[in-house]
Order: structure tokens, then sequence, then C-alpha cells
């Protein structure tokens, strides 16, 4: 969708809040994509088989719904900061640092970045599409925050939890029907809510023709194309949450859980229970099931190769002849297949020096992994730009809590 200016309709501009004055930043891998959008039938969940997070949703009549809203009046909660820029901006995105380390999806997250579009963005390399994936999302929608001085934005962070609300937010075309209201909380734990206190309309029934309509959690892995000229993102996973769910007092509770990132052995990276599909790469020395944001690593380092064969060192003893012999024979044939594994790198290398026009093995690494949905990057004019600057608070906004 294009709007009338000729830019994108859907990309966002980051800022960066300060003093001063406003400048033009550098591209960031450029502001052009192409995008693979998923089925339209594919709902809830992508590649969700219970792997990273559990989750459930809370009605009204629960209890527990009412339980998770965190009351940014109350200042027993910490200091509330209303983003001035955020609150009197349109599509736009700020970074914002973080007190503690929040785990997502297995990596620690220092920085996030709040959106006027209802949803964070936990991506390291910010870029126009904010909306595509590498998010968190309780509504993310066509919300215009500068529409009234009763929408604003604003969070708060005290070292167990980080808080961001949207407040009386309103899109544009339908501002009769009145402002939502609703929040997401990020735990030090890992554990992520959504909770809604307005929903005025139905949200199946907002339109995506300006912006992303959904809910849900989304994270992606980076890697280099063969040619070098760009970087292409792949989703590896996905969250969408039935936004029909989506009503007043409503809220969703997200739990994480164990990824092979977490094992920091080559014994536990392969024996865990609690894990599954996770191989331990020694150069790296990094559990992993090769899908997550070190991919790229993953592959530069052959990881994938190694840990075909990968096992742990056995601590136990036997004394026995027959259990050294057994041991003898196995460590000779691992110097066997090592040999042979060097010789046929040698033959690819004398291959592809002599056929430079030859498909590289990393290429056809990343081509059978071409079924996940990609953004590809293109080395173009920047799209964002990021402005130095502290902007107003609205007159009627001022910061709670203690100092």
């Amino acid at each position: 969708h294009e709007d009338p200016n000729g830019g994108d309709s859907n990309a966002y501009r980051t800022l960066r809040s300060s003093s001063g004055h406003t400048r033009v930043s550098r591209a960031v891998l450029g502001g052009g994509l192409s995008i693979s959008t998923l089925p339209n039938n594919m709902t809830r969940v992508v590649e969700d088989s219970g792997k990273y997070y559990t989750w459930r949703i809370f009605g009204p009549e629960n209890q527990r719904a009412e339980n998770l809203w965190i009351d940014m009046n109350d200042v027993r909660h910490g200091q509330v900061r209303v983003h001035g820029i955020l609150s009197n901006s349109y599509k736009q995105a700020v970074p914002v640092a973080l007190s503690f380390d929040f785990p997502f999806y297995g990596h620690y997250l220092r920085q996030i970045t709040i959106a006027t579009g209802g949803f964070i963005f936990t991506g390291d390399i910010t870029h126009r599409m904010l909306t595509a994936t590498q998010y968190i999302a309780p509504l993310m929608a066509n919300f215009d925050p500068s529409y009234s001085k009763e929408s604003t934005v604003q969070y708060l962070d005290n070292g167990e939890v980080f808080v961001v609300q949207w407040e009386h937010v309103r899109i544009p075309g339908k501002e009769s029907v009145g402002g939502f209201t609703f929040q997401v909380a990020l735990y030090k734990t890992g554990t992520i809510t959504f909770s809604y206190r307005d929903i005025p309309l139905s949200v199946d029934v907002i339109s995506s023709a300006e912006h992303p309509v959904k809910a849900g959690l989304s994270d992606a892995f980076m890697v280099m194309s063969p040619s070098s000229q760009s970087q292409m993102i792949y989703e590896y996973h996905r969250v969408e949450i039935d936004v029909t769910k989506i009503t007043n007092y409503s809220a969703v509770e997200f739990t994480p859980l164990p990824t092979c990132l977490l094992h920091d052995s080559c014994e536990l990276c392969l024996s865990a229970s609690q894990t599954s599909g996770c191989s331990w790469c020694h150069v790296l020395q990094r559990c992993s099931d090769g899908m997550d944001r070190h991919r790229q690593e993953w592959l530069d380092y052959d990881c994938a190769e190694e840990s075909q064969g990968a096992t742990f060192p056995d601590v136990k003893t036997d004394s026995s002849t027959k259990s050294v012999g057994l041991a003898n024979t196995g460590v000779i044939a691992g110097l066997a297949s090592a040999l042979v594994l060097l010789l046929a790198l040698i033959l690819v290398s004398l291959y592809v020096s002599y056929h430079p026009s030859a498909v590289s093995p990393l290429y056809l690494i990343q081509r059978r992994k071409s079924y996940w949905p990609s953004l590809k990057f293109q080395k173009q004019e920047s799209g964002y730009t990021e402005v130095e600057g502290g902007g107003h608070e609205k007159d009627s906004i001022v910061e709670a809590g203690p100092c």
C-alpha cells in the first residue's frame, strides 16, 4: 500500500529521544524489502508445537484477566513515563533501554523499540517494515496517538517488569468509536502478558489496508545472501492470537519454555529432557537447534555438519579389557572419519578453485531452508529518519510516580 507521498504506508520512522536538533540518519540495510507473506488461512500459530511458549487467553469473566492488568496510576509499580514524541506522533517508533535482561525466544534483550501502532519491535536492526516480524504485539493496528490530547503512549520499568500502555489511542477514520486502551508487560522471568481495558470496536473488523492488524509474537534470524549484496530475514516462529477473543477486560499470558540456548555444556545440550533437537557446536561452545538469531554463526562455523555426529565425553570408567578395546575402536573410527572429512573438504576446495562458477556449499545449505517466510533487505535509499529531539509533552499529561 502506498501513501499519498509515494512512501510505503506500512513504513515506520524510528526516533531517538534527546534534545536539540533533527537529523537524517544513515541507511540501515536500506529501505527496500521483498516480503513473502504467510497464507491467510494460517491462524493462531506457525510451527508452534509448544516449543517456545505456552499461552492462555482469559475472558473478562476470569479473575486472572483482572489480576494481570497493571495499574499505571499505582505508584507502587514504579515511575511512569509518558513518551512525548510517541504520544504526539503517527507511525513512529522509539528505542528504549531495559533495566534488565529480558529473555525472548531464548535471547536476552536489553533494548526494545516501542511503536505507536500497538506493538514492540524486538529486532537488533531497525528497518521500514517493523510490522513484519520480530515483534511483541498486544494489538497491532493503525493507531494515531497524535489525534487527541487524551491519547498517550506510556511505560514503566521497575527492574522486574517493563510495561507499555497505549491509552485512548484512536484509529484514523474511526475516531468516533472511541479510544483503545491496552498494555503489554515483559517480566524478567520471560513471561509476557497482554491486557485489554477498552476495546470499543471488534478487532476483526478493523481495516488492515493502511496497517497490519494482528496480535501475538514473532521472531526471526538474519543471514547473508550468497551474493553478499543483501541480508535475508527468515521468520522461524510466530504465534497469532485469535483477535476475536480480544475484548474489554480480557488478557493473554505467555509462559516461556526452555530453549536449546539455555544449555551451557555439551552434556546438558544433548541429554536435557526439557528440550529436543539440540546440537552442540564445539567451536562456538553453544547449544542450538540452528533456528535462532545466531544462525549466521551456526552456518559460518559449519556447526550443522559438526553436530550430526556430536557426542559428549563419557565420564564413566570400566576396567574390563572389552570396554578398553571398544573405546580404542571408537577412537580409531573417529580418526578415520576425520581424515575422510578432511580429504572431502580438500577435494571440494580444489573443485571450487577450478570451477569458480560452481554453486557454493553455503548457498546449498541456505537453499534447503528456503521454505521459511523471508524478508529481503536491498541496499537502497534509507526509509528511516532518526530524530534527536525531546518533543513536547501534552498539556494534560505529567509524569506519575516518585522520582
